[in-house]
């Protein structure tokens, strides 16, 4: 991911309904949103929701898909997880200990589940 990209992915997350809409499709990965119900859940009119979708769509970081007559739009997490990468990967400065607080936030937000071998 280059600088251009990144400043797209971030411009486009630092408007109010655009992050709430995206933190919306992440926790209802993987089924998604249906456009209409993106509406109803975000409180706003078809055509803001969709400017806003547009604007995510540009950035990569959401995506439509049509079923019949209906768009379901799901997070691109591919293209955070890149987004959230490059603005990590120097954070260190090769001093794990710096990143360490960071790191364990981050873990502790989405613990693993293990699988049982029984």
């Amino acid at each position: 991911m280059d600088d251009d990209r990144v400043l797209i992915a971030l411009s486009a997350l630092a408007q109010a309904t655009r992050m709430q809409t995206f933190r919306l499709l992440v926790s209802r990965e993987p089924d998604g949103v249906a456009a209409g119900e993106l509406e109803r859940l975000i409180g706003v009119p078809q055509n803001t929701m969709s400017t806003h979708l547009a604007v995510l769509s540009h950035a990569g970081l959401v995506k439509g898909a049509r079923h019949s007559r209906t768009i379901i739009y799901r997070a691109e997490l591919s293209q955070f997880t890149q987004l959230m990468s490059f603005l990590l990967k120097d954070c260190c400065g090769g001093k794990p200990d710096v990143c360490a607080p960071l790191i364990a936030d981050l873990s502790s937000c989405c613990p693993v589940k293990s699988v049982s071998h029984d």
